[in-house]
Order: C-alpha cells, then sequence, then structure tokens
C-alpha cells in the first residue's frame, strides 16, 4: 500500500487510545494507516474520508481535524492481503465491464469471530452483486480465510438490542470469543458483543469481590456476570436476563468456563424479581439508563449491612471550555445539592475525583444518591447512608453524552 494523504484527528498523546477505541467502534476508523506522533505530544489518529460526515467529536477530548502528509500503512496493512486477495478474486468472478461502484462497495474491515467474519452492513450493498448467489459468499471466505459470512444490520429497536445479522454462508451463527482470558460464546444472528466495553469489564475483573453474593440485573450474554465470577472472585451471582438467546449463550458460558455451579440465571423481567436481602453487590449495566431497576437493586441488598450498586447511564454534559474537566465550580454546586453523598469519601480522593470530573457528572452523581438513599429508607423504615466511591467514564456515545458508571456504597445507619 502506497503512502497517501488521509484526514486524522489529533488530540493529546493520553487520548490518543480510547479515541482509537471511539473510532473504531463507530467504525470510523481507518486502520489502513497507523497513529502518527505530531509536535506538541499530540498523536493523529487515522480516520475513513468517506465517514468525514458521520464525525462526532467526543467531546471530553479536544480533536482537531487535519490531514497527514504521506500517511503510513499499519502493520496489519503490510502483513494482511486478505482485502487485496478479496478483490482479485472477484474481479475473476465478474464479468467484463463490471461497475466501477462495484470496488467501493467492498468491505476494508471486518469483525473475525473464529471462522466466521461478519460484514458490515454497507458492503456488498450493491443490487449487482446479488446476481452471483451463493458463488459470492464462497469467495469471500475463501479469500478471508472464513468458513462462515455474515452481514450486521442495524439494531432492532425491541428493547433486547437484538441485532439484525443475516448469515449468508453456513449453517449457523454461534462463535466463541476470547476477552481477557474468558470465554464468551453467543449466536452473532441473535446477541450483540460490545467490545467497546472491555475498559469497563477490566475494572468489574479487578474488583474486591471475594466471598460476596452478586446480582447483575442486566446480565446478557454475560459481559459482566463472567468477570465477577473468573476473575473478581464472587462467591456467587444471580445474572437476570429477559432475553431468551442471551439466556441460552450466558449459559453455556458459564459451563465453557467452569463457573455454572456459582450462577444462578433467573429469565425474564428483572422488575419482577423475587429475591431479597441477598446481595452484597448489584450491577445495573442498562442503557441509556438502569433508573427502572433502583426499587429492585435496593431491594436485593442486604438490608442489615448493605453493599455497592454499579449503576450504568448515558449523561449528557456541556460542550467542553478549556480544561472543563477541572471542575471547582462543579465539586461546589454539586456538594451544595447533596453533600452527604460526597462526605465520607475521603478529602485527598474526592480532591483528585472533581479534579477530573465534569460538573454534570457530579451533579447526576449526587441526585442519583440522594434518590438511592430515599428508596432505601423508605423500603426498610429507617436512614441509609449512600456514598459515592466513584465514577468512571466508560465511553462517549455522541457529542457531550457519556456512559458512565457510578459505584454507590450503601450502608444502614446505625442507631446510637
Amino acid at each position: 500500500m502506497a503512502a497517501a494523504e488521509v484526514p486524522a484527528l489529533a488530540t493529546e498523546r493520553r487520548f490518543a487510545q480510547r479515541l482509537r477505541e471511539c473510532l473504531e467502534e463507530e467504525r470510523l476508523l481507518d486502520g489502513r494507516y497507523r497513529l502518527q506522533r505530531l509536535p506538541g505530544g499530540r498523536v493523529a489518529v487515522p480516520v475513513l474520508e468517506e465517514k468525514l460526515s458521520q464525525l462526532c467529536l467526543p467531546a471530553e477530548m479536544p480533536c482537531e481535524l487535519l490531514r497527514i502528509q504521506d500517511a503510513v500503512p499499519s502493520r496489519a496493512a503490510r502483513r494482511r492481503p486478505p482485502a487485496r486477495r478479496l478483490l482479485q478474486e472477484l474481479r475473476r468472478l465478474l464479468p467484463a465491464g463490471w461497475p466501477a461502484e462495484l470496488e467501493r462497495d467492498l468491505p476494508h474491515a471486518w469483525q473475525r469471530h473464529g471462522d466466521l467474519v461478519l460484514l458490515s452492513e454497507d458492503s456488498f450493498s450493491h443490487p449487482a452483486w446479488e446476481r452471483l448467489g451463493p458463488e459470492l459468499w464462497e469467495t469471500v471466505a475463501s479469500a478471508l480465510g472464513a468458513r462462515r459470512v455474515a452481514r450486521r444490520g442495524r439494531v432492532m429497536p425491541d428493547g433486547m438490542r437484538t441485532p439484525s445479522v443475516t448469515l449468508l454462508l453456513g449453517q449457523h451463527g454461534w462463535v466463541e470469543r476470547v476477552d481477557n482470558g474468558i470465554r464468551y460464546t453467543f449466536d452473532v444472528t441473535k446477541c450483540m458483543f460490545s467490545p467497546g466495553n472491555i475498559t469497563e469489564k477490566l475494572r468489574v475483573a479487578s474488583l474486591p469481590c471475594s466471598g460476596e453474593v452478586v446480582v447483575d440485573l442486566y446480565a446478557g450474554i454475560g459481559y459482566f456476570t463472567l468477570p465477577f465470577l473468573v476473575h473478581a472472585g464472587a462467591a456467587f451471582v444471580h445474572a437476570c436476563e429477559w432475553n431468551s438467546h442471551a439466556v441460552e449463550a450466558l449459559h453455556r458460558s458459564l459451563v465453557l468456563n467452569g463457573v455454572r455451579d456459582r450462577c444462578r440465571i433467573h429469565g425474564g423481567d428483572s422488575r419482577q424479581l423475587q429475591l431479597r436481602d441477598v446481595a452484597d453487590r448489584v450491577n445495573l449495566g442498562l442503557l441509556p439508563s438502569s433508573e427502572e431497576g433502583w426499587p429492585v437493586a435496593c431491594r436485593v441488598l442486604k438490608k442489615d449491612t448493605g453493599g455497592v450498586l454499579h449503576i450504568h447511564q448515558n449523561v449528557e454534559a456541556r460542550p467542553a471550555h478549556a480544561a472543563v474537566l477541572l471542575a471547582e465550580r462543579g465539586s461546589a454546586e454539586a456538594a451544595s445539592s447533596a453533600g452527604e453523598a460526597w462526605h465520607s469519601v475521603e478529602h485527598s480522593e474526592q480532591e483528585a475525583l472533581g479534579a477530573r470530573l465534569r460538573p454534570e457528572w457530579q451533579r447526576w452523581a449526587a441526585a442519583t444518591a440522594a434518590r438511592i438513599q430515599g428508596l432505601l429508607a423508605e423500603l426498610h423504615g429507617r436512614p441509609w447512608c449512600c456514598s459515592v466511591l466513584h465514577i468512571e467514564a466508560v465511553k462517549s456515545y455522541a457529542p457531550h453524552v457519556h456512559h458512565l458508571v457510578l459505584d454507590l456504597e450503601c450502608r444502614p445507619v446505625l442507631p446510637v
């Protein structure tokens, strides 16, 4: 691949990896070229020219759109010839005079799950491809070193984030993926796998859960259930999931990882969960909001000792201005709205936490803590104390919208 001039986003070096992951998840990253160092400690991350109109800059990362002169091909582009091989094979397959736009319709990247390749929804979208029939997909599989081929569509608005994936070659869509030493198996035509949550899965895996009982209210295929069991040392996990396909995938993955005996799967709507007074820790990993699960989380927490809630939410923040991550004013506002939520955090930790959090994030955390505290007091008929332990920024979904996780410690107030 010859050197070229390509568009790129320039950002500070400390933001480069997160920006790359964000662009990759949104399928905007141009993986054919390497990240390039720039003067002043910045890094340029290549983006696809044809996707520039879809570009939404992550608000928490100062970015500048520029062009890299003589962009250097990535290691993967130099070592992996499948895309070029695919083009050569298809040129032999198609008759002379085939439309030039068909070449632009070929995939430049794809997901690989074992012997299955998952193409993007805009691959082979031209009607002319349909005339080739099954031979097209056999050629694609051969060129890409696969036996099965599938193509993704848009996620269905059914409340379960069911993927619209079409199996183009092969008998079934079951695949296996290893992530942080954990084996996940799922049917790509029925369930989604979100690589963008890897930072939160790694964080969950490092939590001190030895001997604890965990309730995972929105388990899916086991994104967090499995790290709690395999790495964090949880004694037992109650996993709740209403998608029957995800339940089957979770069951198989628990068996694969040898932890089936330490997990009970509760199928159906988690709002109807009958458990009470069992959990040291509750995970509420539902977006854009897990608020409907807060009353359930309060019910399952141990009434005598309480525990920790991990509350996921998409939170909107105003556009960044200069170093807006520094929020002395925001810290004061959050403290005035719900000072008790922050009071029990050590002063040095609170200072460090406030220095990198947006005021809107702090206000959301304080309001959530106050709401949970009220729910617990109403449920048990005595006061509770809820303290913010940590706020994790997982990723940005759109300009000024961030996926956050609030770690909230909830304890009953002991009588004096």
